[in-house]
């Protein structure tokens, strides 16, 4: 960063060339225009005209040296301006870029919590068929088990019926002996 006092000099410096022109040109008028009737002080001035050659010289070399720096000031200008442009752009192609890679880590943020509600589902799923699973082989099992309770109390009947029959051969024995039977031709096992 450029001290003040850097600052003014350079502001002073980059004036100097067009004022010298000015007073270059107000000079060679003034030994083109006017003679020692006008100004006295003119007669101490030996060839005035040769003195305005030169003046016009000077002025010439100074208006290239104002051109040269008028050229150069706006050159560093532009160039700090486009400096400036390209500086803004690069700062919002950062941010674009920050923005991006923030969307982006929010849509793996937003699928990895999908797949882990995914996951957390297929484990419920999971969890719920085990649950189905053992639901059913306890229906099975408690099927199961009726069905020989069942079976067991036919068997007991049948054989309370036989020992009843050989106990007490009568008529109400065999017919309930004889029922029973029926019964397991009809329904089997």
């Amino acid at each position: 960063m450029e001290s003040p006092q850097r600052k003014i000099w350079l502001n002073f410096l980059s004036l100097l060339p067009s004022t010298l022109l000015s007073v270059l040109t107000i000079a060679v008028a003034f030994l083109r225009f006017y003679d020692q009737q006008d100004f006295t002080f003119l007669a101490t001035i030996e060839q005035p005209r040769v003195w305005s050659n030169r003046l016009t010289l000077a002025a010439l070399v100074v208006a290239l040296v104002t051109f040269g720096v008028e050229w150069d000031r706006r050159n560093r200008e532009t160039a700090r301006t486009e400096n400036e442009r390209v500086e803004r752009r690069q700062r919002e192609i950062q941010r674009d870029r920050a923005a991006a890679e923030e969307r982006e880590r929010a849509n793996r943020e937003r699928n990895r919590a999908a797949e882990e509600r995914e996951r957390a589902n297929q484990e419920r799923n999971r969890a719920a068929e085990e649950r189905e699973r053992a639901n059913r082989e306890r229906n099975r099992a408690a099927e199961e088990r009726e069905r020989a309770a069942r079976r067991a109390r036919i068997q007991n009947r049948g054989a309370i019926l036989q020992i009843r029959y050989q106990i007490e051969p009568n008529e109400a024995n065999g017919q309930a002996l004889r029922n029973f039977l029926a019964f397991l031709q009809e329904y089997g096992d």
